[in-house]
C-alpha cells in the first residue's frame, strides 16, 4: 500500500551525532554570543505574508530517494549546548528535513526560521506540524494529536519526554480521533489561515498523517518501500534521547521548548520552502529577505546534503548561494559527517559545527 511505503522513512540524511568539531577548539565563540540580535525582522507574519514567502521563495518540486518523515539522528542533541553558547538568539535559522530542526530552533530561539528542502512533501510535513503545534495545549496533547492516540491519564507539565512516550506506547490508535484531527488540521490551514493548498498538498498531508497513525511511537527510518525491519531508532527513542552529558534537550523535553515552537508557529514565523541548495532561487531569496531587514543567518543545518551536491558536481553552486547570505559572526554549518573522515570518533555519522564564512569566502559570484 502507498501508506505503508511511506510509513517509516527518514530525513534526507541518516546520521548520528557525537561532537561539534573535528578537533577541540575548532569552532570559536563569536563576540557577544547569547545577546539578542538587533534587526528589523517582524514579530509575526500575516497569513498572506506567510503564504507569499513560502510561494515566492520556493522552486519546483524535486525528488529524493525516499520520503523523509522522521530523522534517525539518535545523538543529534550533542551539538545543542555548543549552539546555545556560540550563537545569538533573534536571527534567522536555516535547516533541512523534518523534526530535528525543532530541537535546534527551540534551543537557539531565532526570530524567523526557514526549513528548506528539495521535496514539496517536506513542506507539507511541516504544514501538518504547524497545525498540530497551534492546536495543542501542551506536549502530551501534541503527541496525542500527532499519533492519533487518546491522551492517557497522569501526564502533566512536569512529565519527562520518556514518561510521555512510555505512556503513549501503551495506547492503541483511534481511527475516529485520527479523522477528527485530520479535519482539524485541514480546517486550521485552509479555513483559518487561508492557505491556498492544492489538492496534492492536502492528499500528501493526509498520507503523512496516516503514517503516524499506523506506526505511532515506533515510526523509524527504513529503506524506501519497506515497513520497519531496520536497526534505526524509533520516533520515541529520538524524542527521549539526551546529549553526551545525559541532559534532555529535545523539543519535547520541556514545556518551555514546546511553547517557544508553538508561539513561532502561531506567529507564522517558521516557513517551509521548497528549494534545491544549489538552485538559483530559494537560498538567495532567503538571503535577500534577511539582509533587507538588517538580520543575519545564525546557523544553517545542512545535514549531509553536501555529500550529494559534491557527487553531482553542484557544491560550487551551493557555496555561491551560501556566500550571498548575510552571516552572523561565527555562524556555523550544522553538519552530518561520515565517521570514515579523519577525526571522526565513531561509526556511521557524527555531528559537527563548522564556521560558514571561511569556507564560502571565495565562492561569491561563482557557480552560477
Amino acid at each position: 500500500m502507498k501508506l505503508l511505503r511511506l510509513a517509516v522513512v527518514s530525513v534526507v540524511c541518516a546520521f548520528v551525532a557525537s561532537g561539534f568539531s573535528r578537533t577541540s577548539g575548532a569552532y570559536q565563540r563569536p563576540a557577544q554570543a547569547g545577546r539578542y540580535e538587533d534587526n528589523r525582522l517582524p514579530a509575526r507574519f500575516s497569513d498572506q505574508e506567510y503564504w507569499k514567502l513560502m510561494s515566492d521563495f520556493s522552486e519546483p518540486n524535486g525528488n529524493f530517494r525516499s520520503d523523509n518523515l522522521v530523522s534517525n539522528e539518535i545523538r543529534y542533541q550533542d551539538v545543542v549546548s555548543a549552539l546555545v553558547q556560540n550563537t545569538r538568539p533573534g536571527g534567522v535559522y536555516l535547516g533541512v528535513g523534518p523534526e530535528q530542526n525543532f530541537t535546534y530552533i527551540a534551543a537557539m530561539r531565532p526570530r524567523v526560521a526557514f526549513i528548506l528542502d528539495l521535496r514539496r512533501g517536506n513542506a507539507d510535513l511541516h504544514l501538518m506540524y504547524k497545525a498540530l503545534f497551534e492546536l495543542s495545549a501542551d506536549r502530551a496533547d501534541f503527541v496525542s494529536r500527532l499519533l492519533s492516540r487518546r491522551r492517557p491519564d497522569g501526564l502533566s507539565a512536569a512529565s519527562t519526554a520518556a514518561e510521555i512516550f512510555s505512556a503513549f506506547a501503551q495506547v492503541e490508535p483511534n481511527e475516529r480521533y485520527s479523522n477528527e484531527m485530520l479535519a482539524a488540521i485541514r480546517n486550521l490551514l485552509v479555513t483559518e489561515h487561508h492557505l491556498a493548498l492544492s489538492g496534492d498538498d492536502l492528499a500528501r498531508i493526509e498520507s503523512i498523517y496516516k503514517v503516524f497513525f499506523l506506526a505511532g511511537t515506533k515510526i523509524q527510518y527504513s529503506p524506501y518501500g519497506s515497513f520497519g525491519g531496520t536497526v534505526q531508532p524509533t520516533y520515541a527513542e529520538l524524542m527521549t534521547a539526551t546529549d553526551m552529558a545525559g541532559q534532555a534537550r529535545g523539543y519535547l523535553a520541556t514545556e518551555q521548548a514546546f511553547r517557544f515552537l508553538k508561539d513561532l508557529q502561531r506567529r507564522n514565523a517558521l516557513v517551509p520552502v521548497v528549494g534545491d541548495f544549489a538552485g538559483p532561487k530559494a537560498l538567495r531569496a532567503i538571503g535577500r529577505f534577511t539582509a533587507q531587514r538588517g538580520a543575519s543567518v545564525s546557523a544553517f543545518y545542512v545535514s549531509n546534503v553536501e555529500e550529494y551536491l559534491r557527487q553531482d558536481g553542484l557544491w560550487l553552486k551551493f557555496c555561491a548561494n551560501v556566500a550571498s547570505l548575510p552571516l552572523a559572526a561565527g555562524s556555523p554549518f550544522i553538519r552530518a559527517v561520515r565517521a570514515t573522515e579523519p577525526g571522526s570518533p565513531s561509526e556511521g555519522f557524527v555531528m559537527r559545527l563548522d564556521p560558514i564564512a571561511p569556507e564560502v569566502r571565495g565562492c561569491a559570484g561563482r557557480g552560477q
